[in-house]
């Protein structure tokens, strides 16, 4: 993550984005220190958010903070230098390529929050595909009588430009001596695409086809202030990112829900021995803990739900990294216990613990959130007795659990009270049929009924 560089009477530190998995192109957040700023070791420097979890990005060293390369908006990857770090001498570097003044310029403008991004500018896949031909943002807007001229901007902001295709010597800097700053590019290209979106109209066919095909009307635009008071709330990204994940996984995936219910009124007995016998340790035993413990075993049986598509195959995993979906204030997460069929009932119950408060606190680590082959999502402590749980693509099907209520059940002589709990299988018909499913949940049932089944 870190190299150092030796000049004379000078220590430089490269602070670089460390090894994040998967995930490239991930959004700066929050810039936590500046430049000339004296920063402890593990002090937080950056944070950084994935589609699923935020990170910081600790100081290796203590020392001086030199140069910021990043700012707020900008999207990095894995090895991507973040900031020069010094030692207590801080003398300017020999070799270093920008001006102090530039220097100075780059730092603050990364400081900047850009109102938009990129990814945030791209019109949706279904919008674009009712337009008559491509539609690109212009470059410029110029008024009559513009003519292109030399601007002034910081490899940064001059980046910024290039990914929205903005032609820089359009956009009028309002920085020191006409620089151009990121908050000029970003309102130049507010300007063209509010001019851009008063420039067309989607033809009803068109719009029929960019519904795939449906025939759908057009969302309802309502000014819902005329009818009474209202509040507008953003929606935060987590629950932007999961909503359109969500509502891709729920057009995309032919979702059918077996539901079924199981006795537990001999495990939930074993729970609450087993969270006395621990009290001391700190571990607390939930029904999620015992019910991930079993899915593991009745995925081992039934593995073609342990599974994921890709194109015309159906990929059978040989891992058990379970997801759970767990509830934030900034919405919902689903953190994975990785390697479930290696671990006991006390090491799934602690690290359960681990990561949902890792969740509530939003420092859920990439890797934390990343790999799951099967999903579970649990209501049992709010309420309800059956619902359609929305698969997690890529996986193929998801287990949910509602509140778990006691009823009376005929044992062949008399109606006896039983602890019920009900669960709710969702699964992609294109990868399952019924049948399999339905024997995935009986079996699963089976095991909560009697925990003993396990050791078979």
């Amino acid at each position: 993550m870190n190299r150092l560089l030796s000049e004379a009477n000078v220590r430089v530190t490269r602070i670089e984005v460390p090894d994040i998995g998967d995930d490239k192109d991930i959004p700066v957040i929050e810039i936590l220190v500046k430049v000339g700023q004296r920063v402890q070791k593990e002090q937080s420097l950056v944070v950084l958010e994935s589609d699923k979890a935020t990170m910081d990005v600790p100081s290796p060293a203590a020392g001086v903070i030199r140069e910021m390369t990043i700012g707020v908006g900008d999207k990095v990857s894995e090895g991507v230098l973040i900031a020069l770090l010094e030692s207590e001498n801080e003398n300017e570097n020999e070799n270093q390529t920008e001006s102090k003044e530039e220097a100075h310029d780059k730092a603050h403008e990364a400081r900047l929050m850009p109102a938009v991004s990129a990814s945030e500018l791209a019109l949706p896949d279904a919008l674009a595909a009712t337009l008559p031909a491509p539609v690109q943002l212009p470059v410029a807007l110029p008024r009559e009588g513009d003519a292109p001229r030399e601007s002034h901007a910081s490899p940064s902001v001059r980046k910024f430009a290039r990914q929205l295709g903005v032609e820089i010597s359009r956009v009028r800097g309002t920085g020191a001596k006409q620089r151009v700053t990121l908050d000029d590019v970003t309102a130049f290209v507010r300007n063209v695409v509010t001019a851009s979106s008063r420039a067309f109209t989607v033809p009803a066919a068109r719009a029929e086809a960019g519904a795939g095909g449906l025939g759908l009307l057009p969302w309802p635009k309502l000014e819902f202030a005329k009818f009474g008071p209202v509040d507008s709330q953003p929606l935060s990204r987590i629950k932007k990112i999961s909503g359109a994940n969500l509502h891709r996984n729920w057009v995309m995936i032919p979702h059918v829900t077996n539901n079924d219910e199981a006795d537990i009124t001999e495990l939930e007995t074993l729970r609450t021995q087993l969270n006395r016998e621990h009290e001391k340790s700190g571990v607390k035993f939930t029904m999620l803990a015992f019910v991930i413990r079993a899915v593991v075993t009745a995925l081992k049986k039934f593995p073609t739900l342990n599974a994921s598509l890709d194109g015309d195959s159906r990929v059978l995993k040989q891992y058990y990294h379970i997801g759970f979906a767990a509830d934030t204030p900034n919405g919902l997460v689903v953190p994975v216990i990785r390697d479930v069929d290696r671990k006991g009932l006390v090491e799934i119950a602690k690290e359960m613990g681990e990561l949902s408060k890792l969740a509530r606190e939003n420092r859920l680590k990439s890797d934390q959130v990343q790999g799951g082959s099967f999903s579970i999502s649990s209501l049992g402590g709010i309420g309800g007795t059956h619902f359609t749980p929305i698969i997690n693509a890529p996986e193929v099907a998801i287990l949910g659990l509602s509140r778990s209520a006691i009823k009376p059940v005929w044992d062949g002589k008399q109606f006896t009270p039983r602890l019920i709990l009900p669960v709710s299988l969702s699964f992609d018909h294109r990868a399952l049929d019924g049948a399999e499913a339905g024997r995935f949940n009986a079996y699963l049932v089976s095991l909560l009924a009697d925990y003993r089944r396990l050791l078979l």
